[in-house]
């Protein structure tokens, strides 16, 4: 990836992924995917004249984004304007696609940051870390493994920390965690980055199925992400990538998110058909939230 400036006034950000422009296009304009690397929108239209907005909570301070659209050219670029409300200045964000063989170059260009206030929270070293991560990091991610990640959420009438406490707790992840049917034995949860996490899930048949997950990254009380090997007794070893986060949606609601990446899309259509993971996946939240409310 590659950051620089076209003029002491323009932001831009550049990086190659490995997706076609048609996966590319829909992820940066279609307002489901783009809740799910960008900012959480109710609406977006690729429309000249459309009007959206988003809130951003960061440390301790309520960012409220109103953008409207200028200017699209299907497939291929996309524009807004980009302000505060309750703060001065007007920029404009821009999205422009190139074809590279099956791939796709992404050039996110962010003029008129010297609008804004002068303030460290408008920093333009801010802009410059959000934008390298969003399409750096999340675009990026987003788009090269959608065809072999289960991605699941729902919200509960629980505040975070309470959620964050249900999760993190073995005393509390035994009485919930797995589907239906199943109760779990925890053997052992470090829950620090580098720490094992070992649990038995245990069937309504009787089948145990041994897991062994290793924390990689905890961003309390936003964001827990592990690595996890599994497999049922004397079956084959099932291995992905779990990330849970969780946020805030209101006073006493959280929203929980569950993403688990696959080493490819074989191996996930596998998982789908003899594990049932997806609905699996489902009844473990359903649970979390039965928990939740006698916590």
């Amino acid at each position: 990836m590659t950051m620089k400036t076209e003029s002491a006034q323009a932001l831009v950000v550049e990086r190659v992924f490995d997706a076609p422009v048609e996966t590319v296009w829909k992820a940066v304009t279609t307002p489901g995917q783009m809740s799910r690397w960008y900012f959480e929108l109710a609406d977006f239209k690729p429309e000249v004249g459309f009007e959206f907005g988003f809130v951003v909570q960061h440390a301790g301070n309520t960012y409220d984004h109103r953008c409207k659209v200028t200017e699209v050219a299907p497939q291929k670029k996309i524009a807004y304007t980009w302000r505060y409300h309750g703060h001065e200045g007007e920029s404009l964000v821009t999205f422009e696609l190139f074809r590279e063989g099956g791939k796709t170059k992404v050039r996110l260009t962010h003029t008129g940051l010297e609008t804004f206030p002068k303030t460290p929270a408008f920093a333009r070293e801010n802009f410059e870390r959000g934008w390298t991560s969003l399409i750096g990091d999340s675009l990026k991610d987003f788009v090269e493994n959608r065809d072999r990640e289960i991605f699941l959420s729902r919200e509960f009438n629980a505040p975070r920390e309470l959620v964050w406490e249900a999760m993190t707790n073995p005393k509390h992840v035994a009485k919930w965690w797995g589907p239906r049917g199943f109760s779990t034995t925890i053997e052992t949860m470090d829950f620090r980055v580098g720490g094992e996490w070992k649990l038995t899930m245990h069937g309504p048949d009787g089948t145990n199925y041994p897991n062994e997950k290793v924390f990689t990254e905890i961003v309390k009380p936003e964001k827990i992400v592990f690595s996890h090997g599994g497999r049922r007794e004397g079956g084959s070893r099932v291995d992905s990538v779990a990330t849970w986060t969780f946020d805030e949606i209101g006073k006493g609601r959280t929203k929980v998110s569950l993403r688990m990446v696959f080493p490819s899309a074989a191996e996930l259509e596998r998982v789908v058909k003899e594990f049932g993971a997806i609905e699996g996946g489902q009844q473990t939240l359903e649970k979390l939230g039965e928990h939740l409310a006698k916590m």
